[in-house]
């Protein structure tokens, strides 16, 4: 069963109750996703390390529930 777009973000804000998300649903079937996320957790991390960060909170439903998430992960300005 795919994940909507609301539970992506409501399971990305419990690990990072402070980001900013923005959410597409790319292809209409609720499968592939894009996401941009802001949040000061990521300050001073890898891109690979604030991927994991988003990937953890989606507590292992990368490949299953959700499809393909394409991500832009930032800390504020």
């Amino acid at each position: 069963m795919p994940m909507d777009a609301s539970e992506i973000e409501r399971r990305i804000k419990a690990a990072l109750p402070d980001a900013e998300i923005e959410i597409r649903d790319l292809a209409g079937d609720g499968d592939h996703y894009a996401a941009a996320v802001k949040s000061e957790q990521f300050r001073g991390k890898s891109r690979v390390q604030q991927h994991q960060l988003v990937y953890a909170a989606l507590k292992g439903d990368m490949g299953g529930a959700l499809h393909a998430l394409a991500l832009q992960t930032s800390a504020p300005d």
